[in-house]
């Protein structure tokens, strides 16, 4: 159905639109979501990252796989830098600020109202796929000098597995 695209997709850096109806087409996507993310292997994948600009990621930080529809975020709380990476930026890494605790509202697959909240992982998954939704790519985050070495050696480099 859809591989996952990398820095320099448009779909990347678009705001995401939300979803009116969870129909069947939503609810297969979200399997085909979960599916890709355990794949890849990662612990969250947004529909920004298969190239499709709807509010809906997924997440598995070690409490088995949690869809999010239409999420809101309702409270962040600390500050942790830690060492992040994205599979839309497979290979790189880098050390990054956020709150450490994070609190959305959502809709799940079945059209409930959710809330997922946590600290750590579960924390900056939420923060990290809730950015792709609004089209902020994780490169953003990087203070700007650390951003333009970071841009310098993907142009260099690509991604493993690239043909350069």
């Amino acid at each position: 159905m859809n591989e996952i695209v990398t820095f320099g997709h448009p779909a990347l850096i678009s705001k995401s639109s939300d979803i009116d109806q969870i129909d069947d087409y939503i609810i297969n996507l979200s399997k085909k979501m979960i599916s890709i993310m355990y794949e890849a292997p990662g612990v969250g994948l947004a529909a920004p990252q298969i190239g499709i600009n709807k509010n809906i990621f997924v997440f598995d930080a070690g409490e088995g796989p949690f869809v999010a529809i239409n999420p809101k975020m309702e409270k962040k709380e600390g500050e942790i830098i830690f060492m992040e990476g994205c599979l839309s930026l497979p290979g790189y890494y880098w050390d990054i600020e956020r709150a450490e605790y994070a609190r959305i509202s959502c809709l799940n697959e079945k059209g409930e109202e959710v809330v997922y909240e946590g600290e750590e992982l579960t924390g900056r998954v939420l923060q990290h796929e809730y950015d792709h939704l609004r089209g902020k790519l994780l490169i953003k985050s990087l203070k700007r000098k650390v951003r333009k070495e970071a841009l310098r050696e993907i142009s260099l480099k690509g991604f493993p597995g690239d043909k350069i």
